[in-house]
């Protein structure tokens, strides 16, 4: 898809919602050109074969365009790693670690121009990039810690579903990937419909914990 699909995207997420008000000066969709670039030029191919390209960004602002964007800035920010994601995934690059985007104000820039600093970035102990797209739409982006799934409320993850056990399923980093982990639950936990007790996790797999539908993206 290339870098027409990730304008397409960034349109899709960003500008439908808050075109109105970037009908003149900086767009939303101009810093997604800018970081697809920095995916492309900045790529490398590691020990393993992967192509890497950089998953932590540090994008400067005018004070005059940081003000118009504050307002929505976690929500730009979000649809903006969204974006860069669904390019990694179409250009089949991979992360080193989470990704991150951070606007800041540098008062040395005039209105309607930016820069973008781009790093590659290891996740916390060495892990690597990884989410869990819940049914509601949300994202959990795992870490180095263990996530829970169950009914209880002390889970991490907690599914309101009888036939979910209490504690029914662990994601777990191992290297620098995840697994997910059946904790013996009743009802079991499968990935793409095959029942598992362990199983490493790749980009695009669905579990199923009871009824709910959980898909992994390693991005």
């Amino acid at each position: 898809m290339g870098l027409k699909g990730f304008e397409r995207k960034l349109e899709n997420l960003v500008e439908g919602a808050f075109a109105r008000m970037f009908r003149s000066g900086l767009r939303p969709i101009e810093l997604g050109r800018r970081l697809a670039r920095e995916l492309d030029d900045n790529r490398s191919v590691d020990v393993r074969g992967r192509t890497v390209v950089p998953n932590d960004f540090t994008i400067a602002l005018s004070p005059e365009d940081h003000e118009r964007f504050a307002d929505i800035e976690d929500t730009l920010c979000r649809e903006l790693c969204d974006a860069a994601r669904e390019h990694a995934r179409d250009e089949s690059y991979s992360f080193l670690g989470p990704v991150a985007v951070e606007l800041t104000v540098d008062p040395a820039l005039r209105t309607g121009t930016f820069t973008i600093v781009s790093r590659m970035k290891e996740g916390p102990s060495g892990v690597g990039a990884g989410s869990l797209l819940l049914p509601n739409g949300e994202r959990f982006v795992l870490d180095e810690h263990p996530v829970l799934i169950g009914r209880l409320d002390e889970c991490d993850i907690t599914i309101l579903d009888a036939n979910v056990s209490r504690r029914h399923a662990e994601i777990r980093p191992r290297g620098d990937g995840f697994v997910v982990v059946d904790l013996g639950s009743t009802n079991g936990t499968r990935v793409n419909g095959v029942p598992v007790s362990e199983r490493e996790l790749r980009d695009g797999d669905e579990l199923t914990i009871g009824n709910t539908r959980i898909g992994f993206q390693a991005s």
